[in-house]
């Protein structure tokens, strides 16, 4: 009797029809003026991320990994929607602002179809916790592009400083904790002002915890955007004072704690599978703020600037059982995030929108390589470099934030990023067709894009 009980147990089990597997979750954190240089398993020599390094040790690290702009404003709202920014209006206008500002009017626009709007609508709850600075009034708000819920600073943390703040202040090696008065916003409402930043990384972190384990069934989006490695540098008692790189190293450090409490979270809920989490920057390092401003590596510039340093970064794909650990030399970057994490949700994109990005599924997952494809470097609304395969092309050079108007050059200077990452050998004379190839893709793009309205004057 008992036989045929298991008998008949066995053959239920393999004739019941199975469920359906569960949908994946997505975590996104994303540093600010993070640098390609400033994590050990970039090459740091006194940076200690033993945590970052152990989640690029298990999954797959990019050595070619794009920010979608070269600073933050646009960089954000090209990572939520999987476009150039200039596609959105997400570049300045006449006055120049290269970025929102606390008194800014405008922001993303509603109408621009985000991950946690796409994501949302498939029956994902989503939450962003940490810096938005995609705008701050009605219409542009976390809650207005598909965040069920909301914790962090409205813009960057060097915004709404004290009238008698000393110039110069926001990079000093000891900045007065006291010296902003950006507030600390909960779902819209203003929980703290001015926000304590010595305790931001721990309390975004507790946020972001809560929220995995609240979620266990999922499935769910979460969007962590760090308010550090931006100045002014804060770090809490913990960490301050504990880094060989002073305190730009300390906030970096504490960060790295983070992202290992995020991924233990996952582990503890028996999630870590079944959840693929990126880690990048929104562009390169602020090497205007001196011991504040984090390392570029090997690339010449930083944040600001269309060179290498400005544009890329750190980027790390983590899903332990999935994806299988290795070093991804592909260029990619943070307009394929958009449709990755749609193609995975099992989202469809509407047609009548135009996505910059690429589904990466093919490279996480079955070890597949792109094929070459442009990537854009974009200074605002202007057009600056364009790469396809190893070779990049510049139109124009400009420092990032010196007195400089820029230099235009025709034939364009052309650099083979395998073998030059300084950019320093301008090929141009010698390969003729690979500038062609690249004004043909120039060509093609532009012929594409429709400027959205300017939002940042």
């Amino acid at each position: 009797m008992m036989f045929r009980l298991a008998l008949l147990a066995a053959l239920f089990a393999i004739l019941a029809p199975r469920s359906e597997a569960a949908p994946t979750n997505f975590v996104l954190i994303f540093c600010d003026d993070l640098g390609y240089g400033d994590l050990g398993c970039y090459g740091s020599p006194t940076i200690r991320t033993p945590q970052i390094d152990r989640m690029a040790a298990e999954g797959m690290r990019f050595t070619d990994f794009y920010s979608a702009a070269e600073v933050c404003s646009p960089s954000r709202a090209a990572l939520l929607t999987g476009r150039y920014p200039i596609r959105s209006g997400m570049v300045p206008g006449p006055m120049g602002k290269r970025v929102l500002f606390s008194q800014s009017k405008g922001g993303l626009p509603a109408s621009e179809l985000t991950l946690a709007s796409a994501l949302k609508a498939k029956g994902y709850a989503t939450a962003h916790v940490g810096k938005w600075h995609l705008g701050t009034r009605e219409g542009h708000r976390p809650s207005d592009h598909g965040f069920d819920h909301s914790f962090g600073l409205p813009y960057s943390n060097d915004m709404d400083g004290r009238p008698d703040l000393p110039k110069g202040s926001a990079s000093s090696p000891t900045p007065p904790a006291d010296g902003w008065n950006v507030p600390l916003i909960r779902d819209g409402e203003i929980v703290e002002q001015p926000a304590d930043q010595t305790t931001l990384t721990k309390r975004y972190t507790e946020e972001a915890v809560a929220f995995i384990q609240a979620k266990e069934k999922g499935p769910f989006f979460l969007y962590l955007a760090h308010t550090f490695p931006h100045v002014p540098m804060f770090a809490s008692p913990a960490f301050k004072g504990k880094s060989r790189a002073g305190i730009f190293g300390d906030a970096v450090e504490e960060i790295d704690w983070s992202t290992g409490r995020i991924l233990e979270a996952l582990r503890q809920s028996g999630l870590a599978e079944n959840t693929l989490v990126m880690f990048t920057s929104d562009n390169g390092p602020w090497l205007t703020q001196g011991a504040q401003g984090g390392s570029a590596g090997p690339f010449h510039e930083g944040k600001g600037s269309t060179w290498e340093g400005g544009m890329r970064v750190p980027g790390i794909a983590w899903m332990p059982g999935r994806l299988s650990p290795r070093v991804c030399q592909d260029p990619v970057g943070a307009l394929d995030v958009f449709p990755t994490f749609l193609a995975m949700a099992g989202v469809s994109t509407p047609g009548r929108i135009t996505i910059d990005g690429t589904d990466l599924s093919p490279v996480l997952f079955e070890g597949k390589s792109l094929p070459d494809r442009p990537f854009f470097y974009y200074r605002g609304s202007e057009l600056y470099a364009c790469r396809i395969g190893e070779w990049k092309a510049h139109f124009q050079t400009r420092s990032a934030y010196g007195p400089d108007k820029g230099e235009t050059h025709e034939p364009p200077l052309l650099f083979h990023l395998g073998q030059d990452l300084r950019e320093s050998r301008n090929l141009a004379a010698q390969q003729p067709e690979v500038l062609a190839k690249i004004a043909a893709a120039v060509q093609s793009h532009q012929s594409g894009v429709v400027p959205g309205l300017p939002q940042f004057d």
